[in-house]
């Protein structure tokens, strides 16, 4: 089934599709034969490369046609992914040439990871491998369930239906047990082209179809358009005086007038205009799979790694969730060690935080008494992030719910995020401060307004350290400094707001300090430099904090002789006795941080 002279519907979408197998089992060659017999080379190409294996007293090969780079010529296996078209009657392609080289592996996981079907090759001499099961493994995280068996080099084995088979019986048994099933097991020689585009004579007692015949029946997957809307931030620009958010969207529709939202910061605006490279007209609308930029109704600070969506259909945020994991680095994936997660444009360190089932990936065997993996293995997991990250479900919507992880500048696994359960109290709270947000009804008056009528921005300052270190008259001092330089300063006493709020909260220290952090987000959001002082601020204490007081900063000031934690002061408690020298460092460091800025005064 070549291209019989006749040219595709250019109107179509390209398929993609990715051809994995393990190393020298011949997908350069296979590769090669699509190319050739749909027709696709470019004129004069393969003789061109004939000619060359002639002068060089080579006998011609089909994977030559592939051989573009040095390296990969020297050593003799395919080290890169690369796109290759081709075409048939029906429509275009688009190979994406996955590695099978086990130190390639982490290639593939980015290669393959936009293909919308598969083909996954099997020597017929060497039979099922361990690589086998792997990239069968890989190709289920990436949610390709389109996928095609061609078991090559039969020439090798005679021809013999016994070793097709063994071979079909052997790898659907394995597929089926992570639930993908093989659309068809077709075996072929692609060095002869023997049932690439046309059944040969060669193996009568097959019937089905031929390579091309199978990708043709592969059904593309229709645009995301229908899911919920996702546009990670890949960089805002700035022209003129407007501020252009730029990035792809994954899936979904945009219009302008649409009221978005980015997570995880909760920043909202409305769309005002839709822009688009190299067209005549702006438009007024955006779908799945485009890459465009827009601009906001109003300057609202957006970065890098941020999550648009719109209002109504919100991505999880957290710092924790489940996620399976395939291993390729050359250390031991194990509980504790620092990675960097890179998920869609979001870069966080993060963490192994419980592992859950360590897996071989080539069996799909339990490795019992086991919280570590090692490289081309699996781990059922729960991963935790430095940081609070947004996204879905792998199930819901696979481009923002699939990842890899970074070992300083060495890709070393790819995973999917399969559950989350809000149980932390970090989450519960997180999910409640989310809710306020949306409805909190905002004053007319922005915080940049009000920083620069006060000559400085709002922020919290956390005065923490042990009972009797000084950090209550410190704290006053700072108060009083502040104010007689005419800044908005007001010094809250977790104390004054139990009572304040009520007589009675119990035993909770966790309700106490969500008290406070509500009652300071109202300081805050009025413009104050808030100061607070306790000896019950704990490590959890503060990150809550830190979540409610979002996104204005919170300063600890540490008046301790041995510091826990990362302070962004520290103070001892004998410099603690100088009030005015501590208060006047305090301050030095809140006009380097562009926390004071405006007045003329002197400390």
């Amino acid at each position: 089934m070549g291209n019989n002279g006749s040219a595709p519907d250019l109107s179509t979408r390209l398929m993609r599709m990715v051809i994995v197998g393990h190393v020298d089992h011949g997908k350069s060659t296979l590769v090669g034969r699509l190319l050739s017999d749909t027709g696709s080379l470019p004129e004069g190409k393969l003789q061109f490369v004939k000619d060359i294996c002639d002068q060089q007293g080579k006998t011609f090969e089909f994977a030559f046609l592939l051989d573009a780079l040095q390296e990969e010529q020297e050593q003799g296996i395919t080290i890169d992914t690369s796109q290759i078209f081709f075409h048939t009657t029906k429509r275009k392609y688009v190979i994406i040439d996955a590695p099978g080289h086990k130190e390639f592996l982490k290639n593939m996981v980015t290669g393959a990871a936009d293909a919308e079907a598969a083909l996954l090759l099997i020597d017929a001499k060497e039979g099922v491998q361990e690589q086998s099961r792997r990239h069968g493994y890989i190709l289920k995280l990436l949610g390709l369930t389109q996928v095609a068996v061609v078991i090559n080099k039969m020439d090798l084995v005679g021809y013999d239906e016994k070793v097709y088979s063994k071979i079909k019986t052997e790898y659907s048994n394995f597929l089926a047990s992570l639930g993908v099933e093989a659309r068809e097991f077709i075996p072929v020689s692609a060095k002869l082209g023997t049932n690439i585009a046309e059944l040969k004579d060669e193996m009568p007692w097959y019937k089905g179809p031929t390579v091309l015949n199978i990708l043709d029946q592969f059904e593309k997957k229709p645009r995301p358009d229908h899911l919920p809307f996702r546009f990670p931030v890949q960089d805002v620009y700035k022209f003129d005086e407007r501020r252009i958010i730029a990035g792809r969207v994954e899936s979904g529709k945009l219009q302008v007038g649409d009221r978005v939202i980015f997570s995880p910061s909760n920043k909202k605006a409305i769309v005002k205009t839709i822009e688009s490279w190299s067209v005549p007209e702006q438009p007024n609308a955006a779908t799945s799979s485009e890459s465009i930029g827009f601009t906001l109704d109003e300057q609202i600070f957006v970065e890098r790694g941020d999550v648009c969506t719109l209002m109504d259909e919100l991505p999880i945020v957290s710092t924790t969730f489940d996620a399976n994991v395939f291993w390729m680095g050359k250390r031991k994936l194990e509980k504790g060690r620092k990675f960097t997660i890179k998920l869609n444009t979001q870069e966080v360190e993060c963490e192994v935080h419980e592992f859950k089932k360590a897996i071989d990936a080539s069996t799909l065997e339990t490795l019992k008494n086991q919280d570590y993996i090692a490289k081309n293995d699996v781990a059922e997991l729960t991963l935790k992030t430095r940081s609070p990250v947004a996204f879905d479900l792998f199930g819901s919507i696979a481009t923002t719910g699939r990842f890899v992880l970074v070992d300083e500048y060495d890709v070393c696994g790819g995973g999917i995020i399969t559950t989350y359960n809000p149980t932390t109290k970090e989450d519960k709270l997180r999910d409640e401060v989310r809710t306020r947000d949306f409805n909190w009804i905002k004053s007319d008056i922005k915080p940049e307004e009000r920083a620069y009528r006060n000559g400085h921005s709002a922020a919290l300052i956390l005065i923490t350290g042990e009972p009797g270190s000084g950090k209550g008259p410190l704290a006053r001092t700072l108060e009083r400094s502040l104010f007689q330089n005419n800044f908005q300063s007001y010094l809250l006493d977790r104390r004054n707001v139990n009572l304040g709020v009520s007589a009675d909260i119990g035993s909770s220290e966790e309700e106490s300090a969500r008290r406070l952090g509500e009652v300071a987000k109202l300081f805050l959001d009025a413009g104050h430099v808030v100061i607070s002082t306790s000896n019950a601020f704990h490590r959890e204490d503060q990150e809550d904090l830190k979540l409610l007081a979002n996104p204005y900063q919170v300063v600890e000031i540490q008046v301790s002789s041995k510091p826990a934690g990362e302070p962004d002061i520290l103070i001892s408690p004998d410099e603690a006795q100088n009030v005015k020298e501590a208060s006047t460092k305090i301050q030095n460091y809140l006009k380097e941080k562009k926390i004071l800025m405006g007045h003329n005064y002197s400390i």
